[in-house]
């Protein structure tokens, strides 16, 4: 008997959805190749900030790794998710809904990044490497990638049995399918920071924010005010993660990223706004922030379908989404988890069965999930007045909250 044919996978983007499709796909018993244009892989990177894991996506990742604790050791818990109503003139803050069984853990994105590249072999990833165009054979059976190497800016031909378009909500591999396809701006972007308080622990400012979020390091709070909301969270390290959503016209997207360059001057202007509207304590946190960015925030429509042929995609590229269901690393692990089994039950041989299975289990869930999402951050930011009262603020009410169809 010959031995069973490998399949070859040809993954565009190391970001987190990239990096666990290489898993999940290295484990149904593909070839894998990353391609990547950053130079090197991301260390400490500031604009991935904070982000919350649930326990289906946190099991997923420690079945990849080969020490699963560390997924433990660089988070903390949210066990409570609390919503609480901002008086912007008395400047105090009032208890909506309080929720204690949330099991979700806070992570820092380059963390995780880190966790799941370290756990691949190096010689799977090119890195420098700018994805330009695919060709897809008659068949559909070859794919072939043409990328440009940066530092050289030769072109190199790459041959595989399937791309996996994993190059987030921009993402130029869904553009060549759908070349009317606009993301849809949410009317809000999100200022964001980290605060590093390592060696301040004993700050006024660090004293006075423990003193009013009293469940810092186990709490994920969002405080609401006028047509206005902001995220506060603990991480791993003695870091404080802040988002503050601000409606707002869209602003021009100059380059391809969704993370907007700040002047000093839009950076004082936030700070002013920021001691009009919220607690003093919370004020001064956002103050005191070294490089706060701001994020312009999109969603789409769901598609109607995410792959083509052998082209395939995973995360943020398959269903952009707004932050507020803390869903978009968890719907890439999730992606990427059912991917590779549907591959690995169908084998490479019958690849479009797998990747039609793919997309019967994971379609109907992100769908749901992005609009639900859609729906809080409209109610959030006071663009929509349903669900006001309490119920129709908590992520608890997600569709697949706890539980998402695998295989």
């Amino acid at each position: 008997m010959g031995k069973k044919k490998k399949g070859k996978a040809i993954i565009v983007g190391g970001s987190i959805a990239g990096l666990s499709c290489a898993h999940s796909l290295t484990l149904a018993g593909w070839d894998v190749l990353v391609l990547e244009k950053s130079s090197e892989p991301p260390v400490g990177s500031p604009t991935g900030a904070g982000l919350g894991l649930d326990p289906q996506a946190r099991q997923i990742i420690k079945s990849w790794l080969p020490t699963p604790h560390l997924l433990d050791e660089i988070t903390l818990p949210l066990s409570i998710d609390q919503n609480q109503t901002t008086d912007s003139e008395k400047k105090v803050t009032r208890i909506l809904t309080r929720y204690e069984d949330f099991d979700f853990r806070a992570a820092y994105w380059s963390d995780i990044h880190s966790l799941l590249y370290k756990a691949l072999p190096q010689t799977m990833f090119l890195w420098g490497h700018k994805f330009l165009s695919f060709t897809m054979s008659q068949d559909e059976s070859i794919v072939k990638v043409q990328t440009l190497v940066i530092e050289t800016q030769e072109t190199v031909e790459i041959q595989g049995d399937l791309l996996v378009a994993a190059d987030g909500c921009l993402s130029s591999i869904r553009k060549s399918f759908l070349p009317d396809f606009k993301l849809r701006y949410s009317g809000y972007c999100a200022w964001r920071g980290v605060f590093d308080f390592s060696g301040n622990e004993n700050s006024e400012t660090v004293t006075g924010i423990k003193k009013v979020y009293p469940d810092l390091g186990k709490c994920l709070y969002f405080d609401l005010g006028e047509q206005t909301h902001t995220v506060f969270y603990e991480l791993f390290n003695k870091k404080l993660n802040w988002i503050w959503y601000v409606n707002q016209p869209e602003p021009d997207l100059k380059s391809n990223s969704v993370t907007l360059k700040v002047s000093q001057e839009m950076i004082n202007k936030m700070h002013q706004e920021a001691e009009t509207i919220w607690i003093p304590e919370l004020a001064r946190l956002m103050r005191e922030t070294k490089d706060p960015f701001l994020n312009v925030i999109y969603d789409c429509d769901p598609l109607e379908r995410i792959f083509w042929g052998n082209i395939v995609l995973v995360g943020d590229a398959a269903h952009p989404t707004t932050p507020h269901g803390l869903r978009s690393t968890n719907m890439s692990v999730l992606d990427s988890e059912v991917l590779g089994k549907c591959l690995e039950k169908c084998g490479p041989d019958n690849l479009s069965l797998g990747l039609e299975e793919y997309q019967r289990i994971r379609l109907p869930v992100v769908s749901e999930q992005v609009l639900y999402a859609r729906r809080l951050g409209r109610i959030k930011q006071g663009l929509d007045h349903d669900g006001i009262g309490g119920g129709g603020l908590e992520q608890r009410t997600m569709p697949f909250f706890s539980c998402a169809p695998l295989v």
